[in-house]
């Protein structure tokens, strides 16, 4: 199902909001809720966290049940999601009744536990996803994922707003962390193949600075065309190829390898797509192109 944005026409009606957990992230939402003109209540386990959002208007609460009962819609971006459950286990007569959304990082797995927990109490149960940091909250590119209670969602949808764009994936709770972690791994892999660029090319002398621009030229170039690419093929099913096929790759892929290990440099990246090219050749896709891994993955 794909992702739904929804951008306000108009500055949305004010509406009371609590935030519980004022961490980096906690803070920022807290801060773009003020901002955008809604009653905010604040609560953190250290209350001198509170400070500086008291100072910007928001009222910060006691305790987490003050903070709670003090509006319909609560917003949880803590730690862990144990850390939620534990908050919030005591709560749930304060909490019936009310939506509360969970912007925790977390798996889908948890996310469904808190939906079933909070469907068994009478509270109403949206998970989210943050596809920012705390600097790009109420910006033009902070996106949050949301799944779960869907007439919840749409009911706050327009306070969420002040936070970032938002993107329903879903009545699934676990879909926005589903959401969140593949968009993640897509970050962390391109991450990895970057730190190893620097590593290799480091490894002769050669500043980074010099190498950054070839480097950010050749990986926009090749996203551009790979990430669309790649899901064309997935859901086609057609993974034939005029460009590279894993036959050329299982090829090249050694030479990479023993350049990492002539130069001294750990490989962590080869390491793991040379036994996964290798298989994709033995099961007889050595024509197709590196679309079928993604397949492959998905049948270990």
């Amino acid at each position: 199902m794909p992702a739904t944005a929804h951008t306000p026409a108009s500055p949305p009606t004010s509406h009371p909001v609590s935030v519980l957990g004022l961490g980096m992230m906690g803070t920022a939402l807290a801060a773009a809720l003020l901002r955008a003109g809604h009653p905010t209540t604040v609560w953190n386990r250290s209350a001198a966290k509170t400070g500086p959002l008291a100072a910007q208007g928001a009222t910060p609460a006691d305790t987490a049940g003050a903070a709670v009962t003090a509006s319909p819609l609560v917003i949880a971006c803590l730690t862990t999601n144990d850390n939620v459950r534990e908050l919030f286990a005591p709560l749930t007569e304060e909490l019936r009744g009310r939506t509360l959304v969970n912007l925790t990082n977390g798996t889908p797995s948890q996310a469904r536990e808190l939906a079933a927990w909070a469907r068994e109490h009478g509270i109403s149960y949206v998970d989210g996803g943050i596809m920012a940091v705390p600097q790009m909250i109420a910006g033009p590119q902070a996106y949050i994922l949301y799944s779960g209670d869907e007439d919840a969602y749409t009911a706050h949808r327009d306070t969420l707003a002040a936070l970032a764009d938002t993107k329903w994936v879903g009545t699934d709770a676990g879909l926005a962390a589903l959401w969140d972690l593949a968009l993640l791994t897509g970050m962390y892999g391109m991450d990895l193949g970057v730190s190893q660029a620097y590593a290799l090319i480091g490894s002769a002398g050669v500043p980074a600075k010099e190498f950054a621009p070839l480097l950010l030229e050749w990986v926009v170039a090749m996203t551009h065309g790979m990430v669309p690419g790649t899901a064309e093929a997935l859901d086609s099913g057609q993974h034939l190829t005029d460009v590279s096929s894993l036959a050329v790759n299982q090829a090249a892929v050694p030479n990479a390898a023993a350049a990492f290990a002539e130069q001294g440099v750990q490989d962590l990246l080869f390491a793991s797509l040379r036994p996964l090219l290798d298989r994709a050749v033995a099961e007889g896709h050595g024509a197709d192109g590196l679309s079928r891994l993604s397949e492959l993955l998905r049948t270990p």
